[in-house]
């Protein structure tokens, strides 16, 4: 039979058909290989069929045979199974600082990874329109930049902004560029930061990716090396609050018995929990203490309580009076 122009392409067609038309529930026969690679221009006897399922099963794809009134082949164990796809999409649906486009972009990529019957699966439990999303379409490539700067060493520079009432950018130091030294990406309460050492400030400083503009790395190389080697990465962020920057403490709390999951959770299960009596426990930790602190402690009302440092119990304290303050009064 003369080969036709794409006859080189053979294998990388039948690769590609069985990878999105086949899987276990799925499986295709010989006859189907052949009449799709026919639609393709390619000519196929069912001999070198058998011999190229051969070839890409020693080049590592794993091609299951059954036999039955009629022997099918489909694709088995892939890169990604389906509940790994699924566990993906669900982070990128609920990140924030992804843009609704750029998910629907990156959903349709994890989508190609699987055959086009589990890609099906994959958009019934799309659920991306209506739901908080950043406004900022750079902030994929405001990652990559980054993340380049880091791995030449590079300072880089930046715009900062905050959203108005109006919903417009209002940026900060009048629309002067920031110039830090980036050092780390944090994934921290559904947004993406920057750890930076900021010169100006002599410390170690975070940025919301989604609110930084016009980035560029510069050429001129980072500073702030010793701070950040100082930092135990494991442990930063379970110490830090919302990202706010500043000097960490000891701090000492009381909780009531069952929150213990909910402060394993946000402390890691290293955390050590002294019994407080028969209903609570303590923990002493270094935090870095916010308004984002007060707030995640405030959640429990009276089931949690700062026992020292006196001066951070009375902050609390006045924290407490002034929100109260506001509903003291009718409106």
């Amino acid at each position: 039979m003369p080969k036709g122009p794409n006859q080189k392409l053979k294998l990388l067609y039948l690769m590609r058909y069985l990878l999105r038309e086949s899987d276990e529930k799925h499986p295709v026969t010989v006859a189907q290989m052949i009449a799709e690679l026919d639609r393709l221009g390619v000519s196929a006897e069912r001999k070198s069929i058998y011999d190229d399922l051969e070839a890409l099963r020693l080049y590592g794809l794993d091609i299951v045979q059954e036999r039955g009134q009629t022997t099918t082949y489909y694709v088995g164990e892939r890169d990604f199974e389906l509940p790994e796809l699924k566990l993906l999409v669900d982070s990128i649906q609920s990140s924030k600082f992804i843009t609704e486009k750029k998910t629907l972009s990156l959903i349709k990529k994890l989508e190609s990874l699987a055959s086009v019957h589990d890609a099906q699966l994959l958009e019934r439990q799309l659920y991306v329109r209506g739901r908080v999303k950043s406004m900022n379409e750079s902030v994929y490539y405001n990652v990559d930049e980054i993340s380049g700067a880091i791995s030449r060493d590079r300072a880089i520079r930046f715009k900062y902004y905050e959203i108005t009432p109006d919903k417009q950018r209002r940026y900060r130091r009048g629309g002067a560029f920031y110039t830090v030294s980036p050092y780390a990406l944090i994934w921290d309460d559904e947004n993406y930061y920057m750890l930076a050492w900021e010169a100006e400030s002599g410390s170690l400083r975070h940025y919301r990716v989604d609110k930084m503009a016009q980035i560029a790395a510069l050429e001129q190389p980072r500073e702030g090396g010793e701070a950040f080697r100082a930092l135990d990465m494991s442990q930063y962020s379970q110490r830090v609050f919302g990202m706010f920057a500043g000097e960490p403490q000891r701090v000492k709390l009381r909780f009531a018995s069952h929150l213990a999951g909910a402060v394993v959770d946000r402390f890691g299960r290293e955390t050590m929990l002294v019994g407080d009596g028969d209903e609570h426990f303590t923990v002493t930790l270094e935090l870095v203490v916010s308004p984002q602190f007060f707030a995640w402690l405030y959640g429990f009302g009276t089931e949690a309580e700062i026992l020292s440092p006196p001066a951070l119990r009375r902050e609390a304290a006045e924290r407490a009076r002034a929100i109260a303050g506001l509903y003291e009064s009718e409106k």
